[in-house]
């Protein structure tokens, strides 16, 4: 009833009042997705910023949404015991490492706890096993891909703010690999000779083995197309194109990806000369071909598409240096590739797509499943959509066989995710 006065936490508050501002304490129960964490008081819901699980603190409400508050630690009154020194406090706003006042394994902690409750609130999904996480073998220094943003007229470089567009002046960044952090002390000295084009908003940076390369060049002689050995198939790219922010894990990243593809796998026995199945697989949103040139050695026919053109010349580039003559790519929209071509190519023997961090929309799952692929396995850099969209696919018949987790993204919130589904009617065929 309007104006009726309630208690909450010992305090009278008339119904409805804003607790924007109030300082209260309570305890972190655990991360959640987004990296906030969460904590209840005075009857609500509060997502705390910056926090560990376990602390207790002295929280400020700073906005409200409905019943649940969001806050800043004000105070730790008891840390969590994987709260540790952040060792670089100013990237926590401006370069992004929202979990460096966590332990690595802490990290990695929550990380998986923030894949699990994204399965079961988002997708309604129980995990099919306890969920591993392999980390990196860099907790710092681990990006060889950037996105510089200049402000001539503030005379800054470095990244975004969080939730800003105001450029945060960065010197040196804690997460990029040395050879980036050469090129962006470069760049800080034609910024301060006034030496940097000012209509040049934003530089793309790429380190590949032995070279960096950086978009637009400010030097004819600059290096513009890198590559890189990954599990022992070598890439092309540039630092336009899109390619894995961490390559010390990517090793990983593709012996698990394709864990389930091939006649090793016991997928197809009727295999070629070289070993390889009869059957298509296919590869949507293949980039440069990460996965696309090693599934060509287990599948005779492989298919990779990808609607960005620079990236899908290099992924049939890589193809033709890796003599792989029987894959081929085709550039086009995902969606409108599998509803024009999913039913005529059904059914493939193996799918997999690495989307982007948006996921995919219904139209996609639709001709996913018109694909008929035994076994899909779907890599995402987000567990939230991962989730949404696993839940089409189980709806659609298919059932969530293994996840595996890697840390692609140390002292972030972020998490790349392999999810392994396998058809129904297969399944049980198999047993």
């Amino acid at each position: 009833m309007a104006g009726r006065a309630r208690t909450v936490g010992g305090a009278r508050l008339p119904a409805g009042e804003s607790r924007v501002g109030r300082v209260v304490e309570t305890t972190v129960e655990r991360i959640v997705p987004g990296g906030a964490g969460l904590a209840f008081a005075e009857g609500r819901t509060i997502f705390v910023d910056l926090a560990a699980p376990g602390d207790r603190v002295r929280v400020r409400i700073d906005r409200e949404q409905g019943r649940t508050g969001f806050g800043s630690i004000l105070e730790i009154l008891e840390p969590s015991p994987v709260r540790v020194e952040p060792p670089h406090p100013a990237f926590i706003r401006c370069g992004g490492a929202d979990f460096q006042h966590l332990t690595y394994d802490g990290q990695l902690e929550a990380k998986v706890g923030i894949i699990e409750d994204c399965l079961r609130r988002i997708g309604r999904i129980d995990p099919p096993g306890p969920i591993s996480i392999i980390p990196s073998p860099q907790e710092w220094n681990y990006r060889a891909r950037v996105e510089w943003q200049h402000d001539a007229q503030a005379g800054r470089l470095g990244y975004f703010e969080a939730n800003s567009r105001t450029v945060c002046d960065v010197r040196h960044c804690p997460m990029s690999v040395p050879e980036l952090n050469d090129l962006l002390a470069d760049l800080r000295r034609r910024l301060e000779a006034g030496e940097l084009p000012a209509d040049v908003k934003e530089f793309h940076a790429a380190s590949g083995d032995g070279a960096i390369a950086l978009s637009p060049p400010l030097n004819p002689e600059q290096v513009t197309e890198l590559e890189r050995v990954i599990a022992g198939e070598r890439y092309r790219f540039d630092a336009e194109t899109f390619f894995q922010v961490n390559p010390f894990v990517l090793d990983s990243l593709v012996q698990e990806a394709l864990r389930f593809t091939g006649a090793a796998a016991g997928q197809d026995e009727n295999v070629d000369r070289a070993g390889r199945a009869r059957g298509l697989a296919v590869d949507l949103f293949c980039g440069v071909g990460l996965f696309t040139v090693p599934l060509a050695r287990r599948y005779r026919r492989v298919i990779g598409i990808e609607s960005d053109r620079g990236a899908a010349a290099f992924a049939s580039r890589n193809l033709e240096e890796a003599d792989q003559r029987y894959a081929r790519v085709e550039t086009a929209r995902v969606d409108e590739w599998l509803r024009a071509r999913a039913g005529r190519l059904a059914p493939a023997a193996f799918v997999l797509l690495d989307p982007p961090r948006t996921g995919i929309d219904r139209a996609t799952i639709a001709g996913l499943l018109r694909l008929r692929a035994p076994r899909l396995t779907y890599v995402s850099c987000d567990p939230a959509t991962l989730a949404r969209d696993l839940r089409g696919l189980l709806d659609g018949g298919y059932r969530l066989d293994a996840v595996v987790a890697l840390d692609l993204f140390p002292q972030t919130h972020h998490v790349e995710v392999v999810a392994h589904l396998l058809r129904e009617e297969d399944a049980v065929d198999a047993a």
